[in-house]
C-alpha cells in the first residue's frame, strides 16, 4: 500500500498543481519565452555602445576617424561640443566621449603624437571593460593610415591559429538558451515542492493527511515525484521544441542522458523544497528564503563563471551543492558531447548530496507535522 499511497498522494499533488494557474503560467513562460528572451537579450561584449566625438579640427584626418565609428559595435557617432561633453556623461547618454584637439591633422603629418582623449563611463562595465581597445584600435589605425595615404596590412611574428570549439559561430544565444534552461530546473523544483506544500498548511488539509493511514515519507515522495516529472517533462519539452526548434541551438550531446542528470538534480533541489517550506511560516517568507538560496546556487553554481574564479572558502562550500555538480554535467553532455564515461562522477555526487538532503529534509518535515 505503500506504492499506492504514493501514486495516489502524487496524482493530488498534481490536479492541485492543475488549478493553480499562475504556477501553470510560470513553467511554461520559464521554459519558453524567458529561454527565448535570455538567448537573444545576451549581446556581444561591445554592441551598439552609444558614442560621442568633439572634434575641435574639423580637418579630413579627424573625419576619417568619425567615420570610422558606427555599427555593430558602435550606434552612429553624435558630434557634440566641448561643453556638452561633460553633461552628456553626467545624464548617462554616452558611454564613450572621444575628445580630438585643435591641430590634430597638422600634428599627425609632422610626426608627432598628438594626444586624445578618451572619457569612459565606467559604471556600464561589460561596454567598457573592451570598449577603450575598440576606440583606441580604430583611432590608431586611422591615423596609420591617413599619414601613410594606403591601408598597410600588419605583419605579426607569430602567427596565431584560432580554433573555436563546441560553438564554432561564437554565437552568445547558444549559451545564454542552454544556461537558462538548467537555472529554471533549479528555481522551479524548488518552488513548486515548497509552494505545495505551503499551499496544503495555509489551506487546513495537511490536517486531513495526518489523520489518515499514510507517513510523512509518503507525503514527502509523493510532493517530490510529482513536482519533479513536471519540471523534468517541462525541460526535456524546452530542450526539443525551444531551444533545437525554434533557436535552432545544436546540442552535442544525448539528451535522455542529461535527463538523467536532470532528474537527480530534481530529487536533490525538491529534497530541498521541502526543507524551505518547513522553516517558512507562509508564502511570502518562502519567497524570501528562495532569494537568500537560489541567487548563490545560481549566481556560484559555474554557470555564470569558472568556479576556480571563487576564494577558497566559498568553492569549498559549493563543492557540495547539487548546482555545481549538475551545472559541470549538463554543460559537458549538452556543450561538449560527453557520455557517461566522462560524467559519471557527477552523477555520483548528485546522488550522494540528494539522499543527505532528502534524509534531513524528511527528518525536518516529520518534526513540523508533529
Amino acid at each position: 500500500m505503500r506504492a499506492a499511497n504514493i501514486l495516489r498522494l502524487g496524482v493530488k499533488e498534481l490536479r492541485g498543481l492543475g488549478r493553480d494557474r499562475m504556477l501553470l503560467a510560470l513553467i511554461v513562460y520559464a521554459f519558453t519565452l524567458a529561454i527565448y528572451a535570455e538567448s537573444r537579450a545576451m549581446p556581444e561584449v561591445l554592441n551598439k555602445a552609444p558614442i560621442a566625438i568633439v572634434d575641435e579640427d574639423q580637418s579630413p584626418a579627424s573625419s576619417r576617424i568619425v567615420a570610422a565609428f558606427g555599427p555593430p559595435y558602435f550606434l552612429p557617432p553624435r558630434l557634440i561640443t566641448h561643453e556638452e561633453m561633460d553633461r552628456r556623461m553626467d545624464q548617462g547618454l554616452d558611454t564613450f566621449a572621444l575628445d580630438i584637439p585643435p591641430n590634430f591633422q597638422r600634428d599627425v603629418l609632422a610626426r608627432r603624437s598628438p594626444t586624445v582623449q578618451l572619457n569612459i563611463d565606467a559604471t556600464r562595465m561589460t561596454q567598457a571593460f573592451n570598449g577603450g581597445a575598440y576606440v583606441q584600435s580604430i583611432v590608431a589605425g586611422e591615423v596609420a593610415e591617413f599619414r601613410q595615404r594606403r591601408r598597410q596590412a600588419q605583419i605579426n611574428p607569430v602567427e596565431l591559429t584560432i580554433r573555436a570549439r563546441f560553438n564554432q559561430e561564437l554565437s552568445p544565444s547558444w549559451f545564454g538558451a542552454i544556461t537558462h534552461v538548467i537555472s529554471s530546473i533549479t528555481m522551479l523544483s524548488i518552488i513548486l515542492t515548497g509552494a505545495a506544500l505551503i499551499r496544503e498548511r495555509e489551506h487546513g488539509t495537511i490536517e486531513h493527511l495526518l489523520v489518515m493511514p499514510v507517513t510523512p515519507f509518503e507525503i514527502m515522495v509523493s510532493k517530490i515525484w510529482s513536482m519533479g516529472l513536471v519540471v523534468l517533462v517541462a525541460s526535456a519539452l524546452s530542450l526539443v521544441f525551444v531551444v533545437q526548434g525554434v533557436l535552432a541551438v545544436p546540442l552535442q550531446g544525448s539528451i535522455p542522458l542529461f535527463l538523467v542528470g536532470a532528474a537527480l538534480q530534481l530529487f536533490a533541489t525538491t529534497s530541498m523544497g521541502v526543507f524551505l517550506a518547513t522553516v517558512a511560516g507562509s508564502m511570502p517568507q518562502f519567497g524570501l528564503l528562495l532569494i537568500m538560496v537560489l541567487l548563490p546556487l545560481q549566481v556560484l553554481s559555474g554557470a555564470m563563471t569558472p568556479l576556480e574564479s571563487l576564494p577558497g572558502p566559498i568553492y569549498a562550500v559549493m563543492s557540495i551543492a547539487p548546482n555545481t555538480h549538475f551545472v559541470s554535467l549538463a554543460q559537458a553532455v549538452l556543450f561538449r558531447g560527453a557520455g557517461l564515461d566522462v560524467v559519471w562522477p557527477q552523477l555520483v555526487a548528485l546522488a550522494a548530496i540528494g539522499c543527505v538532503l532528502f534524509a534531513f529534509s524528511l527528518a525536518k518535515f516529520k518534526r513540523f507535522l508533529t
